[in-house]
């Protein structure tokens, strides 16, 4: 099959990049630093409130939680822009690099997107955003939060079924848009980079290495499928703390003492999470399995070439 240069994703990425990183300088000098402030008056607020419920001081309980209810809504709007220009620059380098590669490597000609596996993206995308958005427990660490949730449970679920390159995008568009929806609107570009190489090495280990989605008996699919699912996880407990901690610092202007402390505590709820996205993931994918394959969609992510008769 021929392969063509392509330059097009590379023009797009280049623009949408530049595009990106304006807006991020913009938003973050103005509407992100008006957050801060917002944010230092919340930790205020919050502070009289805990002195209250201790007996130390005495104020208005009720006007106090208004208060501290409004902030929060105001401190979140204001966060929102600077937050959708960084998950904007991360998007756009990802289209860039593929551009690049595109653009050097070249493309099959008669390459056709496959119906099913995008039908099949787009519902575990969905499941990521369910998962995080309305299974998840907060923990409050100051002005910041982290949370136990199953969001990566169907992260992991799609890199097993789709593969890491569809799988991760299920995982980053899903989990991203969970983010940007929720609290965690901060969060959003760390956790579009992070999932989307969640999905990437649990998809590089279960089918590139091991070739999980052909024929094998169930002894061998249940090893795989547990190793493919720890190595991606097993990432995501070193990475997601390492780069929380830095993009908490350089990105927001977090004081490093406060996103040592999120590392931290977010290191113990990673692991939490990555105990659990291992465990029921591939379960999931066991009982999936052959109910695909008996309906006829399960995906070959990489298919058997049969070799030519002599």
């Amino acid at each position: 099959m021929e392969k063509k240069k392509s330059y097009g994703l590379l023009i797009i990425g280049a623009i949408l990049l530049i595009a990106g990183i304006i807006l991020a300088v913009i938003t973050f000098n103005n509407s992100y630093q008006e957050s801060v402030t917002v944010g230092n008056t919340l930790k205020e607020v919050k502070a009289q409130i805990s002195a209250i419920n201790d007996g130390t001081a005495t104020g208005d309980l009720d006007a106090l939680k208004a208060q501290q209810t409004e902030l929060s809504a105001e401190k979140l709007s204001l966060e929102r822009p600077y937050s959708y220009s960084l998950a904007l620059v991360f998007l756009s380098v990802l289209l860039t690099a593929k551009g690049i590669y595109n653009a050097v490597h070249g493309v099959y000609k008669s390459t056709k997107t496959d119906i099913r596996r995008l039908a099949m993206a787009g519902l575990l995308a969905a499941l990521c955003y369910i998962g995080f958005a309305f299974f998840k427990i907060d923990i409050p660490v100051g002005t910041e939060k982290t949370a136990f949730h199953f969001g990566n449970v169907f992260c992991v679920l799609a890199a097993l079924l789709l593969g890491g390159y569809w799988g991760g995008l299920a995982g980053a568009v899903g989990l991203t848009i969970a983010d940007l929806t929720t609290a965690y609107v901060t969060s959003a570009p760390k956790t579009f980079l992070l999932k989307l190489c969640i999905g990437l090495i649990v998809g590089f280990v279960a089918h590139k290495i091991f070739k999980l989605d052909q024929d094998h008996d169930a002894k061998y699919v249940t090893k795989v499928t547990i190793l493919a699912s720890a190595c991606g996880m097993g990432f995501n407990i070193i990475a997601d703390p390492l780069v929380g901690y830095f993009y908490k610092t350089y990105l927001l202007g977090v004081p490093q003492d406060l996103a040592a402390n999120l590392a931290k505590i977010n290191l113990g709820v990673t692991s939490v999470n990555a105990v659990l996205a291992v465990i029921l993931a591939s379960l999931f994918y066991f009982a999936l399995r052959p109910a695909l394959k008996k309906s006829g969609l399960f995906v070959n992510v990489t298919p058997v070439v049969e070799k030519p008769e002599k």
